[in-house]
């Protein structure tokens, strides 16, 4: 079906929505632009954006509002992929999914809300495969360098074994970044749905059935490329927004029925620790000096400047383990603030890679078992990341 635009990117008068916004304007112009609108509540904030960025005075502005269902629909059917940075998702995202599987409309967002995903998944999966909607939840920094991170470290195992490594082990060996005000509420309607119910708390969500075939979203911290139909692996949870997932699909590089993995980080204090456990560590678990457990002052629309997002970077070490001893290594770096500046680079480019580079089914999707190489390919060459592995 023709539509209107390639790209919507929805919530561009947020902090985040703004970034986004302003590396198309930047990044893509002439002959290489996609066409693309910018689009949320307010047409007056949106035509300040439109201004502020550079961007050129006929870009299209699109009025849509998660209080507003139809307005969504709307807006889904004008566009290949809806870009959204209009969260906490849980409270603002449900009906932005369901309009997208109900047009088959392409969908990629900054989720780290593992329960509202494995709501989503349950409710709109099917749908989305009838309608052909590829619906990728977490296409940042929570999940995309660790997803293509395993699956590069796989790659070259079965280059020097001949099979995949049987555990990955991952460790944030740097990172320098900050938080904004949106992320930060994001955590805390995270924590206060884990605080209403229980089950819904990452860490009780150890193992999520799904049916053969399926593939399903999202694992953020350490997830692995998709599983042939015989094999299967859980990725577990850990706070702040890391997603697990039991799938099964085919793919060409299964990772066996038995892998495991894990996450460290280098913590401020030169010691290595888990991603924080506010019981274990006698406080709060943070990220880039933020309490992810307190709003540290930030409101939604606030965040890192341009020179700290700038002057941001990260180091990723992943160690892959193979029964018989052999040991296989991967780093991924990323040249800005993981959060933000970065974070906005590789949503941007996942959009594009789902419009020009990918086909596939439609259904909910990992950004590296729908995307893979060519998304990698993409954020190497336009992003500022890097991938090796001996």
């Amino acid at each position: 079906m023709k539509r209107d635009f390639d790209l919507i990117v929805y919530g561009a008068t947020g902090y985040t929505g703004r970034l986004i916004a302003e590396y198309l304007a930047t990044s893509y112009r002439g002959d290489d632009a996609p066409s693309w609108a910018i689009a949320g509540r307010s047409t007056d904030k949106l035509q300040k954006v439109r201004a502020d960025i550079g961007a050129p005075d006929d870009l299209p502005l699109v009025k849509a509002d998660a209080a507003d269902p139809a307005s969504l629909r709307s807006m889904c059917g004008r566009a290949a992929v809806i870009i959204t940075t209009v969260g906490p998702y849980q409270l603002h995202g449900p009906e932005l999914v369901a309009a997208c599987a109900a047009t088959g409309t392409g969908y990629v967002d900054l989720c780290g809300e593992p329960a509202w995903m494995r709501r989503m998944i349950d409710a709109h999966h099917e749908e989305a495969k009838r309608s052909g909607a590829r619906i990728v939840f977490s296409c940042g920094f929570d999940s995309i360098p660790f997803d293509l991170g395993v699956l590069t470290l796989q790659e070259k195992a079965r280059e020097k074994f001949g099979r995949p490594a049987r555990r990955v082990k991952a460790r944030l060996r740097h990172v320098k970044g900050g938080m904004s005000g949106g992320t930060a509420a994001s955590a805390q309607a995270t924590l206060a749905a884990a605080a209403r119910d229980p089950g819904s708390d990452p860490a009780a969500h150890r193992s999520l059935r799904v049916d053969a075939g399926v593939h399903r979203a999202v694992s953020a911290v350490g997830p692995h490329p998709p599983i042939r139909p015989e094999h299967e692996r859980v990725a577990r949870a850990v706070p702040n927004g890391a997603d697990q997932h039991q799938e099964r699909a085919p793919h060409e590089f299964p990772v066996g029925s038995s892998l495991r993995h894990g996450l460290r980080l280098r913590r401020d204090d030169g010691r290595a620790g888990s991603w924080g456990n506010r019981s274990r560590d006698g406080g709060d678990a943070r990220h880039g000096g933020f309490s992810l457990f307190g709003s540290g002052g930030l409101k939604p629309g606030a965040g890192p400047t341009r020179e700290e997002r700038e002057k941001g970077s990260y180091d990723i070490l992943f160690l892959g383990e193979l029964p018989d001893g052999g040991r296989v290594e991967a780093v991924v770096t990323g040249d800005r603030d993981p959060g933000y500046g970065s974070t906005s680079k590789m949503i941007a480019e996942s959009a594009l890679c789902l419009v020009r580079d990918v086909q596939g089914e439609g259904g909910i999707w990992t950004p590296g078992a729908l995307m893979g190489p060519a998304l990698r390919k993409r954020l190497t060459e336009r992003a500022g990341l890097t991938f090796s592995a001996r």
